[in-house]
């Protein structure tokens, strides 16, 4: 499609924000240099002409090798956008072009739209006519064109949605019906070219790999060798020499739709190679793999077949053994594509311009396979040594790679924004017990329509959580597809949690910051949370003496040694006072070193200080009414002794501590549990002097304060199927 003069194109935009992800420059840095800086020789009034347009470019981007075209395109768009009467032809107005980057740096969508519609209001009367419409629409063409998408059933589409924003029907759009429409349903920014991460670009998901086999290079055909390291697409198992990388054939890959004939069925992508069984699944003979580049994959269902078995095949895939979980390209498609109709019903449940937030993903619309629960994966890449990197990559070939999110690159919201609205859709979070708390309480800000149910793959530390809901103490790379099929005969279990309020007394002395208000797993004073303390003080010291899971044990073990010789939380009882439902706790009877009080029958990787619990045969919510679940509060050590941890009975379980060997006879199985003080539903703590503390295994120190724990509401858990052999924790079997 031809370039009209003053539009920026997608591919210099593209461009644009290549360098801007490497500069360090912030556009406030380069307007001081111009008002009375260095570059001020430039200014002419309130503008610039192109060789101050130029320096600008160079000093904001931290480049000396612009393209031309790319800073001609820049200029003339603004040139084209902003004239005045008092501005020559040559110069642009140094505020708009400030304006633009300061935008593209961080502005709020809103703003990205006001500045839009002044660009193309070419008149500067307010309103968009006819003319600039179609401007507009070019514009949108040429971005569609950039993405791949059909452009030749889009321009009567984007003409009927741009009639759809004149809300009034007065022939033109105002700036108001422009807003309205960009906060609503239209994705404006996107089709404008302002958020360009949207695009499919048949690049390949490189990553090193060494190969126990011998394997043939997709470009070259010739071996890679036994033990040799190569390059593997994560998207599509493309494989290539290092040096045969930059000639490799375009992924091909393709996460959504992009033409209407596409939406709702999906196609077999075939790719050679990565016939990882040897086995053909049509005629169940063998493929020759060892002897050079033969047989044919489909990325989606992960088939394996003979070249020679193709067509035999039908145009149509199913997606395979994992079809419950996965978002097939044909599922996901541009929300411009959507019916008029389906634009019009989507507008009864607008947005405020306060909850704006134009996403790539807002751009697209999910219209999931029927009877399926489409997986949302969060996966935190820094867990597990490697293994969440590993994961993150096994997950973007097995799933679609829009399903699978890095915690550490996009974090939780555009995951769950993408998914706001796919029904029966289920989350799996690939980390540790923190990481776990970060999406519990990310969903909680959400204000999702239905809230999905929540797995876990445990790849923190102690992993209690995943412990108590069936899904293991820590991943060791087992077969992912066999977790995800585990996951689709899962529970769902209505998970108690927790508010935790600190409320500090007056005092010199200062408190580290609380990591968390919400408790998830448990809440501890003393013992405990003093070895956590001091774990947690080195691990940050040196990080590098805790890159596993062997190693971090044996750090625990060694500091609670220390902690047992020394005794620091010696006669706890006499530093503060407990309440329960506003009952005080009698602790004279006892001496004790730590109190913990528990949402879930596991601290510390396993240790289960309430303890096993000898009932008769029975579910756990029968047996609790039995023994009083509808109270509050339980403190009778003989009904105590026969009650069952509950995930979703809204009341905690409160341990006493004696020491640091007490908890090593639990952890080593040497001791059944802790003293059993209470099971309640609020529960509050008055310190009077300063103590270690913990949260979900998160430590800091307190100075004497009131601590107020209160039920905040129930989150959707899903469990695993039980183990084939003995019980794990009663309450789950």
């Amino acid at each position: 499609m031809a370039k009209e003069k003053g539009l920026i194109s997608p591919n210099d935009f593209a461009q644009l924000q290549k360098y801007m992800e490497y500069s360090t420059n912030k556009v406030s840095d380069v307007l001081k240099l111009f008002e009375d800086g260095e570059m001020a020789e430039y200014l002419q009034g309130d503008a610039i002409g192109y060789e101050g347009f130029q320096q600008f470019l160079k000093i904001y981007l931290e480049a000396d090798n612009i393209p031309n075209h790319l800073s001609l395109a820049l200029f003339q768009s603004f040139k084209m956008g902003h004239l005045e009467d008092t501005v020559e032809n040559d110069v642009v107005c140094l505020s708009d072009v400030s304006c633009y980057f300061s935008l593209l740096e961080g502005g709020r969508p809103e703003d990205k739209l006001e500045f839009t519609f002044k660009l193309y209001d070419t008149d500067r009367n307010g309103i968009l006519d006819s003319s600039e419409v179609d401007r507009l629409i070019i514009q949108m063409m040429r971005v569609a064109e950039y993405l791949d998408w059909d452009v030749s059933e889009l321009r009567p589409i984007l003409q009927e949605m741009m009639k759809e924003i004149d809300y009034d029907g007065s022939g033109s759009v105002s700036l108001a019906e422009w807003l309205r429409a960009g906060a609503t349903t239209v994705p404006l920014l996107v089709l404008l070219g302002l958020e360009m991460t949207l695009k499919d670009n048949g690049q390949h998901l490189w990553r090193p790999k060494r190969f126990p086999r011998p394997v043939y290079c997709n470009l070259c055909e010739s071996s890679i060798g036994l033990g040799k390291q190569g390059l593997s697409c994560n998207l599509c198992k493309y494989v290539v020499h290092d040096q045969c990388a930059m000639k490799a054939l375009p992924c091909e890959v393709s996460t959504y739709a992009k033409s209407r004939k596409d939406i709702g069925i999906q196609s077999h992508v075939w790719v050679r190679g990565g016939c990882e069984s040897g086995r053909c699944d049509r005629c169940q003979k063998k493929i020759r793999i060892y002897h050079s580049l033969v047989g044919l994959h489909c990325v989606w269902c992960h088939l394996e077949i003979h070249d020679d078995c193709l067509q035999a095949m039908g145009h149509e895939c199913d997606c395979g053994l994992l079809r419950d979980h996965i978002l097939p390209p044909s599922s996901i498609y541009p929300s411009v594509l959507a019916s008029g109709q389906e634009r019009k019903v989507s507008k009864t449940s607008q947005k405020t311009m306060d909850d704006l937030n134009l996403s790539t993903f807002e751009a697209l619309r999910i219209d999931p396979v029927s009877n399926t629960h489409p997986l949302l994966v969060f996966v935190n890449p820094k867990s597990g040594g490697k293994q969440g990197e590993r994961v993150l990559w096994k997950f973007q070939y097995l799933l679609n790679p829009r399903q699978v999110f890095n915690l550490l690159k996009d974090g939780p919201e555009a995951g769950l924004r993408f998914f706001r609205d796919v029904p029966g859709c289920r989350i799996l979070v690939c980390g540790g017990d923190g990481t776990v708390g970060w999406i519990l309480e990310t969903i909680d800000k959400a204000n999702l329509p239905v809230v999905p149910p929540v797995a876990v793959l445990p790849l923190g530390t102690g992993n209690d959580l995943a412990r108590c809901l069936r899904w293991g103490g820590g991943y060791e790379g087992q077969n992912l597809g066999k977790i995800l099929k585990d996951l689709e005969m899962s529970k769902v279990v209505h998970m108690d949690r927790w508010s935790v309020e600190v409320i500090p007394q007056q005092t010199e002395e200062k408190s580290d910051p609380v990591p968390f208000q919400i408790i998830n797993n448990y809440f501890s004073i003393g013992v405990d949370a003093s070895i956590a303390h001091r774990f947690h003080i080195m691990r940050e010291k040196y990080p590098e003496k805790f890159n596993s899971r062997m190693k971090n044990k044996l750090w625990y073990f060694e500091f609670a040694t220390s902690e047992s010789i020394f005794s620091t939380c010696k006669k706890l009882e006499e530093s503060l006072t407990v309440e329960i439902c506003g009952k005080p706790l009698d602790l004279s009877n006892l001496s004790l070193e730590g109190i913990a009080v528990l949402n879930i029958p596991s601290m510390h990787g396993g240790s289960n200080l309430w303890g096993d619990t000898k009932r008769p045969h029975g579910d756990t919510h029968g047996i609790n009414q039995a023994l009083g679940a509808t109270a509050k509060v339980i403190t009778d050590p003989d009904i105590l002794k026969t009650c069952v941890p509950d995930l979703s009975d809204k009341r905690l379980e409160v341990v006493g501590l004696e020491g640091a060997i007490e908890m090593g006879q639990i952890y080593t199985k040497l001791k059944n549990a802790g003293h059993r003080l209470a099971k309640c539903s609020e529960i509050t703590f008055h310190t009077t002097k300063t103590l270690p503390m913990q949260i979900d295994g998160e430590p800091w120190m307190q100075t004497p304060c009131t601590i107020k724990i209160t039920h905040k509401n129930q989150m959707p858990m899903l469990v695993g199927p039980p183990p084939r052999s003995s019980n794990f924790f009663g309450f789950l079997c």
